[in-house]
């Protein structure tokens, strides 16, 4: 699904941004691997000229940069200038970090935070295991629809049932095409039993030998500011060990909180401190 125009032509340039922002969302989407030119025509639905001509417009803002030998793109130097920027105004990685290099030091697994976009969620950051056999199904950048995947599924749950109905309709084609193995009612299900369980559990779904356990971040609202999750190996999954990852993660899913709720409480200081607008990240292109 693209970000193509309206029925109605933008004649105020409005419209030129908002698809040239839509190509900055979607090749940072591809991270490290970058994206070929072919891969953004086809996902965001605009034809090769224009595609090129806002790309050339993004290159000339130092915001991505395409490969000399691959002709790949990649998010360019300004990108991570203004993400390192933004990142002390919502620094939920920076409070997250301790926890996550906790995690995969006393697990020896991979641990992951992910954040919701839309009705998405994406890998902000990986941090590696010392385990010698790892899985590599998730990298920072990879985004799956919410409801696939431990940490992803984690989010969802945390959400109202009405939101969890909204988000399945969305992503309802989506699913069908590209994870056929995991159809609505089955995600439907899922939320329940995470719900029930107070972790989420992916037993392999998406590949075979990668399993994960997730345990959702919740801001002081109570609702999902992000998932926290471990994955490793089918064998290193047993039931037992899932119930000691879920303990874990669930301990220092706690942890971030509280140093959200104190970064926030800080930052608003007691006057603000009744009330907050929360940004939210959409997800501008399919």
């Amino acid at each position: 699904m693209g970000f193509s125009a309206p029925p109605e032509r933008d004649h105020t340039g409005a419209q030129s941004v908002d698809r040239a922002l839509g190509l900055l969302s979607l090749i940072g989407r591809h991270a490290d691997r970058g994206a070929a030119l072919t891969d953004i025509v086809e996902e965001s639905g605009l034809n090769k000229p224009t595609a090129r001509r806002l790309l050339l417009a993004l290159i000339r803002a130092g915001l991505i940069e395409q490969d000399e030998t691959s002709r790949r793109y990649y998010l360019g130097e300004e990108a991570y200038v203004l993400g390192s920027l933004a990142s002390r105004r919502f620094g939920l990685l920076q409070v997250a970090m301790d926890s996550l290099l906790r995690m995969s030091k006393q697990t020896e697994d991979t641990s992951f935070l992910s954040v919701r976009r839309d009705t998405f969620s994406v890998c902000l950051y990986r941090e590696e295991g010392t385990y010698p056999v790892r899985t590599h199904a998730l990298q920072a950048g990879f985004e799956h629809p919410l409801g696939v995947g431990a940490g992803s599924l984690a989010m969802l749950a945390a959400l109202a049932d009405a939101e969890v109905e909204a988000v399945l309709a969305a992503n309802d084609a989506v699913l069908k095409t590209r994870y056929p193995m995991l159809p609505t009612e089955r995600i439907r299900q899922d939320v329940e039993t995470t719900r029930a369980n107070g972790y989420a559990l992916n037993p392999g779904l998406i590949y075979a030998n990668s399993w994960g356990v997730g345990v959702a971040i919740r801001d002081q609202d109570g609702r999902p500011a992000g998932a926290l999750s471990i994955a490793a190996i089918d064998s290193r999954m047993q039931p037992a060990r899932q119930a000691e990852l879920a303990a874990l993660l669930t301990k220092e899913a706690r942890r971030v909180e509280e140093r959200l709720s104190r970064m926030l409480s800080a930052r608003r200081g007691p006057v603000e401190d009744q009330q907050i607008v929360k940004p939210q990240l959409r997800r501008s292109a399919r």
